[in-house]
């Protein structure tokens, strides 16, 4: 009975140790992880495993009853571009399409994205086997249709402004991400190289760009010339203001003086006018004095003094007096002797 109880401990163990010996191992790289596919089992849960195992490690799994997938965990560039030297494909693979005002445009598209690990087992049993289905048959074929459209939004000009691609970029980014999440993929970036117009238009365009350039040329000509008008126009008015300025210093200097001497001569005036009539106040008082009794003897000594040293010569009179209208003056003074003392 022992013997029986010590065989059926050990038979586990046997058994174990033959399944480890015809195991083989499965390895995951650095950036890699991996999924395991239960195809037969007695005890457990058959189909793709809900768990992935980590990067840089080694597995061992019985063979024919399990299989064994790795998906890449790295960044991962999808380029799609004219250059057939570039790109996924050695041939032109860039996207065509028309802007929103109907001309044709085509585009150079990188789209960066990776894996979620933990997503793994998910993608292998629902959206593909590995990295290159999941590559070309899912991330390429959605990546080549919605960002047309998005793209083909913009007006055929605005694709020369590097902000307006940008930003279709980035509604680009959002939606892929919006799509491809569910799958376990994530869009790190969409990024927009070189574009290129139909060869005719891009003449047309090339043209234009020319003509512009011609214009904005002569626009800043123009502005240059109005630039110096101005410039000329305000030294003018400062040498005007100047000329203004210098004459109305002039007038000012010349009616403060006029004001001044106006001023004096009014004072000047003034004091003759003050002197005038105190002179005439003192003849009137003289007047007044003269006319008295007092005035009369002045004017009596002024006469004597007045003829003091003087020799008087007596007229003869008649008739109360002397008539000067029939008298011979120049007999008379001869006859009385006169002229002699007058020699």
């Amino acid at each position: 009975m022992k013997e029986l109880m010590r065989k059926l401990i050990l038979l586990p163990a046997v058994i174990l140790m033959v399944l480890l010996a015809g195991c083989v191992p499965h390895s995951t790289d650095s950036t890699e992880v991996g999924v395991r596919t239960i195809k037969f089992s007695f005890f457990g849960k058959k189909g793709v495993e809900d768990k992935y195992y980590a990067p840089g490690s080694t597995y061992f799994f019985m063979p024919f009853i399990n299989d064994w997938n790795t998906f890449d965990t790295k960044l991962q560039n999808l380029e799609m571009t004219y250059d057939s030297n570039k790109g996924d494909r050695r041939t032109r693979d860039d996207l065509l399409f028309k802007t929103i005002d109907g001309n044709d445009i085509s585009l150079d598209v990188i789209i960066v994205y990776k894996i979620d690990p933990a997503k793994a087992p998910y993608i292998l049993q629902h959206v593909a086997k590995n990295d290159r289905d999941l590559r070309q048959k899912i991330v390429r074929t959605v990546a080549r249709s919605k960002p047309r459209d998005i793209f083909g939004e913009l007006k055929t000009e605005e694709f020369y402004v590097a902000a307006n691609r940008g930003a279709q970029a980035q509604k680009t980014k959002e939606y892929l991400q919006t799509m491809f999440k569910p799958m376990g993929i994530i869009i790190e970036k969409v990024l927009t190289k070189d574009y290129r117009f139909n060869s005719k238009y891009q003449k047309a365009i090339e043209d234009k760009k020319v003509a512009d350039q011609l214009v904005e040329k002569n626009k800043s000509a123009q502005h240059a010339a109005q630039e110096e008008y101005n410039r000329k126009l305000e030294e003018a008015r400062g040498e005007v203001n100047r000329m203004i300025a210098d004459v109305d210093g002039e007038f000012m200097k010349a009616k403060i003086e006029a004001d001044a001497y106006y001023e004096q001569q009014q004072l000047l005036a003034k004091a003759i006018q003050a002197e005038g009539e105190a002179e005439a106040k003192g003849i009137q008082e003289m007047n007044k004095a003269m006319s008295s009794a007092g005035g009369e003897a002045l004017v009596k000594m002024k006469i004597a003094e007045a003829l003091q040293g003087k020799k008087v010569i007596l007229l003869p009179v008649s008739e109360g007096g002397m008539n000067l209208k029939t008298t011979n003056i120049n007999e008379l003074i001869q006859t009385m002797g006169v002229k002699k003392l007058a020699d």
